[in-house]
């Protein structure tokens, strides 16, 4: 798949997750928050915690869902990125989250499919 298609399955991906987020009260923080070692998709808050939501999004089924692709690599390398941040915006003492966000696209990139998995991990 070109890297283009790929990035804008993405971009539409997280647009629908922080729009989902949004819906159900919660109010986003940050998007696509990065450093050296990787970037955080969305960073949101629900009342007081905060929530970081790994976003993943697909055009089939082919392979399974978005979800089934988090690994216990990329929850260690989210959680990592999620110290970085609370050290960085003095939020250590904040109740926190690990949320994620499945979307599934069809052919015209529009959603057919949102799944979503507070505390996931």
């Amino acid at each position: 798949m070109k890297k283009d298609r790929r990035r804008e399955i993405g971009r539409v991906g997280e647009q629908c997750a922080a729009d989902f987020l949004q819906e159900k009260g919660f109010h986003i923080r940050s998007r696509n928050w990065s450093t050296r070692l990787g970037e955080l998709d969305l960073v949101a808050e629900d009342g007081q915690t905060l929530v970081f939501v790994e976003v993943r999004t697909t055009c089939s089924r082919r392979f399974g869902f978005g979800f089934q692709s988090i690994d216990w690599r990329k929850q260690q390398k989210v959680r990592r990125l999620a110290l970085q941040y609370l050290q960085q915006n003095r939020l250590e003492q904040r109740p926190i989250r690990f949320d994620v966000i499945s979307v599934l696209l069809d052919e015209t990139f529009a959603p057919v499919q949102v799944d979503y998995f507070p505390g996931a991990f």
